[in-house]
């Protein structure tokens, strides 16, 4: 059998949202180990790279040049049987660097149950079977949507901003009103259900509108940002749920504004919860969670699937009422869209790695097909030995430079190299920089499926 360590080419989609030219990630790291005839367009956006088996952009074996789909199906132990036969030969995951300069659809990914369906009767715009929970690792400061915020939130902008009260009309505002009054933080699950289907109701309206009514919303929108900015969306006094800085919520709404005119998406955005992630910072989204990426760079895992519900700041297919009707309207503040990193326990770092407060951090979101290891190593020679896995991983370098082995094969790993290590092999990665510093850290990111039981965890539910 082959060693199982692969250096993988990958390939990057250019999306109109991608950043462009070098200032995108995904497109410096493709261009480290690219096709023959890549070069990066000065111009060009570039959004993804990709990697992984999905079949619309396989990674390649770079010394073979066949893809890893290939290889993993011909050689089922490079994944362990049981995930080969699991996942039908193909890995579990795709794991993705997003590159972000304008901000993506307000999208949520369906159920596995609801995407077999929508696959059934629309291939087309639903491109696979499989559900797509989906986890985010902030590389550069990043901004996004995730989730709906608190209910006393939502029903602060309603009463503060008076374009969105005229759009979504007061006889809908005010049942959504009277409804939560009082009972926004209620543990109660009949009044949480009562909530979440008034939350429904009111957001169904909103998502509903009409063009003519949505660009005049739009204007009086953006009117107000740019004419009273230090009060946007503020209500007088010492009122709780006002914004901390109403001057960069306007600011925001004006620059979206600008990527997506006369969008309904200026309107959700007060539905949902804005998260600003540091780097190293995490969010998990499962299925039927509703979201939209913002900006900046970050490293992404999900189901293996391509299936994506849109309904606004987007150029592509909108189907407003299959996204109305497969949220879960799950409500709850910032803190609780994070995901938490913990220490790693099954990688022995040595003396070097120790002094030098190097650390290996893991991601683990309640679900079976993936989870992802961070690694920084601070200094040269500081050197991480990680257990072998049951099942497959891939790995990416985002800072630095060192190398990795596995068996008797050892290879030299720069910033966007990337690798896929066979299952039930011990993996060690070292840094080989040339001294200390910010500049001499090597970071990597590495996704792995190990089935351990949670398999029946479906979208984190």
């Amino acid at each position: 059998m082959q060693i199982p360590l692969l250096r993988l080419q990958c390939g990057v989609n250019s999306y109109d949202w991608g950043k462009v030219g070098q200032e995108s990630a995904a497109a410096r790291y493709a261009a480290t180990t690219a096709q023959a005839g890549f070069s990066i367009e000065a111009e060009k956006p570039y959004a993804e790279l990709w990697m992984g088996t999905h079949p619309s952009l396989p990674s390649k074996d770079v010394e073979t040049q066949r893809t890893l789909l290939d290889l993993v199906q011909d050689n089922q132990a490079l994944m362990s049987t049981e995930i080969s036969e699991r996942y039908g030969g193909r890995l579990p995951f795709l794991f993705k660097v997003l590159s972000i300069r304008k901000a993506l659809s307000i999208q949520a990914h369906p159920n596995k149950k609801l995407a077999e369906q929508l696959h059934a009767r629309d291939p087309t715009h639903y491109p696979d079977d499989n559900h797509k929970p989906e986890m985010t690792i902030a590389v550069t400061p990043f901004e996004g949507l995730c989730g709906f915020r608190p209910l006393a939130e939502i029903t602060h902008f309603l009463q503060a901003l008076e374009p969105l009260r005229n759009l979504i009309g007061s006889q809908a505002a005010d049942e959504f009103e009277r409804v939560v009054k009082g009972n926004e933080d209620s543990e109660d699950e009949a009044i949480i259900q009562r909530n979440k289907d008034a939350l429904r109701s009111v957001f169904t309206v909103l998502m509903e509108s009409s063009p003519a009514d949505i660009e005049t919303a739009c204007r009086d929108l953006v009117s107000l940002a740019e004419n009273s900015p230090e009060t946007f969306g503020t209500l007088p006094g010492e009122v709780e749920t006002n914004p901390t800085n109403p001057a960069e919520l306007a600011a925001i709404i004006k620059r979206l504004d600008g990527q997506f005119p006369n969008d309904i998406g200026l309107f959700v955005f007060f539905f949902l919860n804005f998260i600003k992630l540091e780097p190293g910072e995490a969010m998990f989204l499962r299925a039927d969670d509703i979201h939209a990426y913002v900006s900046g760079d970050i490293i992404e895992c999900m189901a293996s699937s391509d299936n994506v519900v849109r309904a606004g700041f987007t150029p592509k297919f909108r189907d407003v009422p299959t996204l109305t009707k497969m949220l879960t309207y799950s409500y709850a503040p910032i803190e609780e869209q994070k995901l938490q990193p913990v220490s790693y326990p099954y990688a022995i770092l040595n003396a070097t790695a120790y002094s030098s407060a190097s650390e290996t951090v893991l991601y683990d979101p309640p679900i079976e097909e993936f989870s992802v290891v961070k690694t920084d190593l601070n200094r040269t020679g500081a050197k991480a030995t990680f257990d072998p896995l049951a099942g497959p991983s891939i790995l990416i370098c985002t800072r630095g430079k060192g190398k990795i082995t596995v068996g008797h094969k050892t290879e030299e790993v720069r910033e966007g190299y990337v690798f896929f290590v066979g299952a039930t092999a011990e993996c060690i990665i070292e840094n080989t920089g040339s001294g200390e510093g910010e500049d001499d850290v090597f970071t990597t990111y590495k996704a792995f499926c190990e089935l351990t039981g949670k398999e029946d965890m479906v979208n984190g539910h």
